[in-house]
């Protein structure tokens, strides 16, 4: 038989921790509880007389591990079962095959529920909804059909195979096991026990909004078990360029803080995403001259009269001090144009909501939300009433949706980096730009010169002995293991350039590589701005903020992005060169980047 000590085993835990606090396995199961029970059984057998390395629990939950590590196939999984079987005493308790493994380890109780959607994303086949065969909106078939046949013998058949599905994952029971768990409990009480030191801000729980949202809801924050989340939402095609026909859109919801205990409430406190995705969650286009969520109508942006291109030049002198002499240079901006116009500050949630009221727009689950929202759409820079307006509490947080950091941060690496190295077809140094240069700026020493019809080279880009040099220097660069990848595959010497940077890539290069790999080669008049620019990107992605930083980084952004718009044309400034403006202001009131972008923690 197997010891005393083995009911005590990682696995014997493993099940109380899933079941929680008030589970007693001595005690008559119920229909609810009786999984747990089968689990406790299963992690107290071994899984043959006298084996006290496995129990029946720990050998299936191996077998799914190693299947899982290995991507084996369900068919070689059941083979090797039934080979396991062979070699093991006649009595054994080892599960027969994948179905069996799987039913037994289910009582942990994390369920994965998979749900048919429309094709053209217009319903979910859900609930009420769940046995329709076409979507109640635009018609489309919920199921694949398969025809052969010729003339009038046409056979349609009914594939069960659905055009999309997503799979939802209960929050509840996971949430539960979060709180139950010994082994997490006391973690997750720290939000509410630590102190700031030295007002320093290092989690939200610090920041702001959190703290502007507890006095607008006592009841809530009073009850320090009450759990405030975080959506995060990104897309991406898991089979890379190769597998372009299958994309995945996953939903993550985090906890901020998580009580130890059954009785919990939740709030949504914000959602995490990347700049397109923000107008589906939010409501607000972000494309156009009224991309910016929080300048909203009060942008200055503008359209090129020959190209058409919309850019976000010259609009960053609004935001700063009304004395400042950048406002009355009619040289190195716009020219002729001096600026008095002030920022009137980001919209409280009270006065957008009161907008979205007047302007009747709709949910997208309303009939006419279509219809009406495409008319509304075009005298404003919303496309639909988001759905968290419905939370109660949604109008009073001071930040309701990120701009996330990651995806700003790639951009602006790669403006810069293909403007430098002059990248043909990425590079915001055109002839179509040169050509409408001076029709906005005063910069006639980058004219085309009308007797060889060529543009002057300009003291940003590299000449191409320069840009070897950099190329070089950067496939010698070795990182610790685990600080970022192997950067000298992304080289192309022949080129000159650089490929297949992810965003984790431009991460280290721009706030680590950017201002050494320049240093040589451009004038400091060029070369200090696009240091600033970089080091601006380190500074809000500290794991401890104060206050005071923060204003102060506020306030040198503003600045920052002025001095890059004296040195680059017009055509390099779009909405993402001006997302790093509002960026300070939301970790000042949000508390510390890392809780609220999309790389993983």
């Amino acid at each position: 038989m197997v010891s005393d000590n083995m009911n005590h085993t990682t696995y014997h835990t493993m099940v109380c921790d899933a079941a929680g606090p008030e589970f007693n396995p001595d005690e008559e199961p119920n229909a609810e509880a009786r999984n747990f029970y089968d689990m406790i059984r299963a992690g107290d057998k071994p899984v043959y007389e006298g084996n006290s390395k496995h129990t029946q629990l720990s050998a299936a939950v191996r077998m799914l591990e190693i299947k899982c590590r290995h991507r084996c196939s369900q068919a070689w999984f059941n083979d090797m079962s039934n080979f396991i079987q062979e070699l093991l005493p006649q009595d054994n308790l080892m599960p027969l095959d994948f179905y069996s493994m799987k039913k037994l380890v289910r009582g942990l109780g994390l369920p994965v529920q998979v749900i048919h959607c429309c094709v053209n994303n217009c319903m979910i086949y859900w609930g009420n909804d769940s046995d329709l065969n076409s979507c109640k909106k635009c018609g489309h078939a919920q199921y694949k059909q398969k025809v052969w046949g010729s003339g009038n013998r046409l056979y349609i058949w009914k594939l069960k195979v659905s055009y999309k599905k997503m799979h939802y994952f209960p929050i509840t029971p996971r949430l539960q096991r979060l709180y139950a768990s010994t082994a997490t409990a006391n973690e997750m009480r720290w939000h509410s026990e630590h102190h700031m030191e030295d007002g320093k801000m290092c989690h939200p729980s610090d920041a702001p909004t959190r703290k502007h949202f507890d006095g607008c809801f006592p009841d809530f924050s009073s009850e320090l078990r009450n759990v405030r989340l975080g959506l995060f939402a990104d897309g991406f095609q898991p089979f890379g360029q190769s597998g372009q026909q299958y994309s995945l859109w996953p939903v993550v919801v985090t906890p901020y803080n998580l009580p130890p205990d059954l009785y919990m409430r939740a709030a949504l406190m914000w959602t995490i995403n990347d700049f397109l995705a923000c107008s589906m969650m939010y409501g607000w286009s972000t494309a156009g001259m009224l991309a910016c969520p929080h300048c909203m109508k009060d942008s200055d942006a503008f359209r090129l009269i020959k190209s058409g291109k919309q850019l976000w030049f010259d609009n960053h002198r609004m935001f700063l001090p009304m004395n400042h002499p950048y406002r009355r240079n009619i040289k190195d901006f716009i020219k002729n144009r001096k600026v008095t116009k002030q920022f009137l500050g980001v919209r409280s949630g009270d006065e957008i909501l009161q907008d979205l009221n007047n302007r009747g727009l709709r949910k997208v689950i309303d009939v006419d939300a279509e219809v009406v929202n495409a008319a509304i759409s075009k005298t404003c820079g919303w496309n639909k009433r988001s759905i968290f307006w419905d939370l109660p509490y949604w109008r009073e947080h001071l930040l309701r949706h990120n701009l996330n950091v990651m995806h700003i941060e790639k951009n602006v690496f790669d403006n810069i980096f293909n403007t430098v190295f002059n990248i043909p077809g990425k590079t915001k140094d055109t002839y179509k730009s040169r050509d409408e240069l001076n029709k906005y700026c005063r910069r006639p020493q980058f004219a085309q010169n009308l007797v060889t019809s060529k543009y002057p080279d300009v003291p940003f880009v590299l000449n191409k002995s320069q840009k070897k040099d950099v190329l070089e220097w950067v496939k010698k660069l070795r990182f610790p293991d685990g600080y970022a990848s192997n950067l000298g595959r992304c080289v192309d010497a022949n080129k000159l350039k650089m490929f297949g940077m992810k965003s984790h890539d431009c991460h280290v290069f721009m706030q680590r590589l950017l201002p050494i790999a320049l240093r040589a080669f451009l004038p400091n008049r060029i070369w200090e701005p696009i240091t600033e620019i970089s080091l601006f990107f380190k500074q809000p992605t500290s794991y401890s903020l104060t206050d005071e930083e923060l204003r102060n980084l506020d306030e040198q952004i503003h600045v920052i992005l002025c001095n890059l718009e004296k040195i680059f044309p017009p055509s390099f400034f779009n909405s993402m060169e001006h997302l790093p403006l509002h960026l300070a202001y939301e970790a000042r009131i949000a508390g510390p980047v890392h809780y609220r972008w999309m790389y993983p923690p």
